[in-house]
């Protein structure tokens, strides 16, 4: 099924969303799906906020690739910033978070209801 048609589709059944919502949403789970990111989020989670020094030493990896996730993951919303001097701290955005667990709830039960 086309992006287009899915998105008709989900647009009859949930009329206040539109294209907008559906790809902010669909960014978020791109950026999730990601081994690494997902790894990094756990890592975040753990330890509540982290540098991204703190993330590269401890997945052994290029600063430039941790930056490069990380700025997608803050891109998508997921991860929220916070600037102490040089440094700036990596948290995880729990309310955005729950905002699109709810989004994504009401898309599945609304789908589940039509079938």
């Amino acid at each position: 099924m086309g992006k287009a048609r899915s998105e008709r589709r989900v647009g009859a059944f949930v009329p206040y969303l539109n294209s907008s919502d559906l790809d902010k949403s669909l960014a978020v789970v791109r950026a999730i799906r990601h081994p690494l990111r997902q790894k990094m989020l756990q890592y975040i989670h753990a330890q509540q906020e982290m540098t991204v020094t703190d993330l590269y030493i401890q997945l052994r990896m290029e600063q430039s690739l941790a930056s490069q996730h990380l700025a997608l993951l803050r891109q998508a919303g997921v991860v929220k910033t916070r600037r102490e001097g040089k440094f700036i701290f990596y948290s995880i955005d729990y309310e955005r978070l729950e905002q699109l667990s709810k989004l994504f709830a009401q898309i599945a039960a609304l789908t589940t209801d039509a079938h």
